[in-house]
């Protein structure tokens, strides 16, 4: 019987993507508390850094420049480690 895939939500993705990039825990740990795969992590990974330039675009929404300055410190964040 095979084991039911688990659907993470996108604040879900981020909390995990932030428990390497920010807090340096290793991601062979972050696979095995969350039973992921590690191609897994990594893909979202590299989708978070792809879709990071879209928070930079030009945007009249309160909203989207809200996340747009969350996206913009988390980068800080990374790049300062």
């Amino acid at each position: 019987m095979r084991k039911q895939r688990r659907q993470y939500t996108p604040q879900e993705k981020v909390a995990i993507l932030r428990k390497h990039l920010i807090e340096k825990v290793p991601v062979s740990r972050i696979c095995d508390e969350y039973g992921l795969k590690p191609t897994v992590y990594y893909r979202w990974q590299k989708q978070f850094f792809e879709q990071v330039a879209m928070v930079f675009q030009r945007s009249g929404n309160s909203e989207v420049s809200r996340l747009k300055r969350q996206a913009a410190a988390l980068v800080e964040k990374v790049s300062r480690s």
